[in-house]
């Protein structure tokens, strides 16, 4: 609120100053005779070219004789006149203070002629008058001007200048918000706007007299520069971040504006959503939106033992879509191709157009008609008669392309020899052909001659090019079929060891049960002979445990044969590690586990290995290792189970 009444004070006084500047014409002052300098015409002394004249000149301000009264009021407004200027605008809005000397901004009309000179005429205040110094001499200088400068610095005051004598003198300038007096007649003035500093740069080379007084304390000539305070650069800081974030922000919303619309969201699988999706699939309006819902779900692996029937019948449902795609292409292409026959009869059509017009134009150059022509009418003719020529000739050479590229068709369908595709063949089209062929003269005869002969060799070079690719292909394919049966025969070289392994083991087991057999025949023998001779003999008790002592020691050899045997089974340490590491796992597993859960696990130590290996080891081990099904339908699963310990807890 402080700055937009200060903006209407400022508007206010800048109107009144303009009509004082108005009414009032430039003339000798009373101050310049008394001090014995002559008047300043406009002429008398070249254009100020520095800062601080520059500020007058912009405002094109002429010689004017200010009074006590007067001089508060115009220099509030400002000392370059600029109507309707508002200094308060930049706190308001947040934009950069506009210096209002540089012209070409709207803000200032533009400079007077370089021929014009500009005066600066005494200014009295109550405590002080201010003398302008000798225009001859040069302008004062300045430094360079810091960013966001409201500090000035003013050298030279008199020594008995006090701080309210100061205040009074540039208060005129601007509102003052810090006034730092030192003891060595300099001090600082800090002014709430940028813009009072180039008013008070305007006060620079005026010399200073205190009252009436005569004496050296009370004069000094002032010196007002720019002054980098720490103040002004935090603040025109603080001002470039918050238009540095103004921007960031606009470019933000720019770039969410220009940025392409995200792809809609794709809902989560349930048995709702994908009967919903199901119905859409069978939507020919809606089925590109839904075959890439269906593309994310299973890219997601939401299809499950659960749910594969029903992504089975979507996945039916767009293959069904195939055949109307296929029908679709068939429609364009015979669009394309009735699009194509149009273009080739209109073309004839203007062939024979041409050709009408350029017989005409042979007919007028005929000595019957062409000696009534004048010479002007001779030359027009002849170059109408050429430019058509031309013109009929661009047009057969498209026509004579679009037959050629019709024969290579032709030519690509033979070599092929599908017999989906037919020839197709207007009798119009041919007749057309046919009258602009008679139409042609002998040149365009010869010239067809030699097209016909590039056409056999682009169908020769065709044909080398098919047959090439079709050898390529050819042995790809071969590759291919070795690559399969190189892997076909190494699965069933495979097979064969892992037959043959299962055949020695079969075997091995049938020697087994016959020693068995034979054994328990041989000690059934014993058990009668040794039952009839106790019976018959009756032999003494030491005796019979001699028979049993032997038929345990019988038992315990053929034991350690078939220990030894199966101990024999195991090939490798390889064999015997896995072996302890299985044992292990399903030690741990009492319950058991399926042979894909083993594999997994056991691939995490040797990637290598295979789930048939790992089942075949566990089938030459019966006592430690016994599969049992659990489940019922089709949760029915194979899990295989330690069972060596039990055999020790039976015995």
């Amino acid at each position: 609120m402080g700055s937009r009444k200060r903006g209407t004070q400022h508007r206010r006084e800048a109107q009144g100053f303009r009509k004082m500047v108005l009414k009032r014409s430039p003339r000798t002052t009373e101050s310049d005779d008394l001090r014995g300098e002559p008047a300043l015409s406009h002429q008398s002394a070249p254009a100020p070219k520095d800062a601080h004249s520059s500020v007058v000149d912009a405002g094109g301000v002429e010689s004017i004789s200010r009074c006590p009264q007067q001089l508060p009021q115009m220099m509030a407004a400002d000392s370059i006149c600029v109507p309707g200027f508002d200094p308060g605008l930049n706190m308001m809005t947040g934009i950069t203070p506009i210096n209002p000397m540089i012209p070409g901004l709207g803000l200032v009309p533009p400079p007077p002629p370089t021929e014009v000179a500009v005066v600066k005429e005494i200014i009295h205040c109550k405590s002080c008058t201010l003398f302008p110094q000798n225009p001859n001499l040069p302008p004062p200088s300045t430094r360079e001007r810091p960013p966001g400068c409201k500090t000035v610095f003013v050298g030279g005051l008199p020594e008995n200048a006090t701080e309210e004598i100061i205040q009074e003198v540039f208060e005129q300038c601007g509102d003052i918000t810090a006034i730092r007096k030192s003891k060595k007649n300099f001090c600082h003035i800090r002014f709430a706007e940028e813009f009072m500093v180039d008013k008070a740069i305007y006060l620079s080379g005026y010399r200073m007299r205190l009252g009436s007084s005569t004496d050296k304390k009370d004069s000094g000539r002032l010196h007002v520069d720019f002054a980098q305070a720490r103040d002004d650069f935090y603040e025109w800081e603080c001002k470039q971040r918050m238009r540095a974030r103004e921007e960031r922000h606009r470019r933000k919303l720019e770039e969410d504006r220009l940025r392409p619309p995200s792809p809609p969201a794709i809902m989560h699988y349930s048995e709702h959503e994908a009967a919903l999706l199901a119905d859409k699939l069978k939507d020919d309006s809606k089925f590109s939106e839904a075959i890439t819902v269906l593309l994310s779900w299973i890219e997601r692996g939401e299809v499950n033992r659960r749910s594969a029937n029903q992504f089975y019948s979507m996945v039916q449902s767009a293959n069904s879509h195939v055949r109307r795609l296929m029908n679709e292409k068939a429609t364009h292409e015979q669009e394309m191709e009735e699009a194509k026959e149009n273009f080739k009869n209109a073309l004839t059509g203007i062939l024979t157009q041409f050709e009408q017009i350029v017989a005409v134009f042979n007919a007028s150059t005929r000595q019957k008609a062409w000696d009534h022509f004048s010479k002007a009418q001779r030359k027009n003719i002849d170059i109408w008669r050429k430019h058509s020529e031309e013109l009929r000739n661009a047009q057969s050479e498209q026509l004579m392309g679009i037959r050629r590229e019709e024969e290579m068709e032709m030519s690509d369908d033979e070599n092929c020899d599908s017999p989906t595709k037919k020839m197709r063949v207007d009798e119009s089209a041919l007749a057309a052909q046919a009258y602009a062929l008679k139409e042609e003269n002998d040149s365009l005869r010869w010239q067809l001659d030699a097209y016909r002969n590039e056409v056999e060799l682009l169908k020769q070079e065709k044909e080398q090019l098919f047959r090439t690719e079709d050898n390529v292909t050819k042995d790809q394919q071969l590759q291919f079929l070795q690559q399969t049966m190189q892997g076909m025969q190494q699965q069933l070289l495979t097979i064969q060891e892992e037959l043959n392994n299962k055949k020695s083991e079969l075997e091995q087991a049938k020697e087994e049960q016959s020693h068995t057999q034979a054994l328990l025949k041989v000690l059934q023998e014993q058990l009668k002979g040794t039952k009839e001779l106790v019976e018959t003999n009756g032999h003494s008790h030491e005796d019979t445990n001699e028979i049993n002592v032997l038929t345990v020691a019988l038992v315990n050899q053929d034991r350690e044969n078939n220990m030894e045997k199966r101990s024999q089974g195991l090939k490798s340490e390889k064999e015997a590690l896995l072996i302890g590491i299985i044992s292990t796992f399903l030690h741990v597993h009492p319950f058991g586990a399926n042979i894909e859960y083993l594999w997994s696990y056991m691939q995490q130590l040797d990637s290598k290995i295979s789930a048939n290996e790992i089942e075949m080891l566990l089938m030459r081990l019966p006592r430690m290792f016994k599969q049992e099904f659990t489940g019922v339908g089709a949760t029915l699963e194979k899990r295989w189970k330690l069972c060596a310990f039990e055999g020790i807890k039976t015995t």
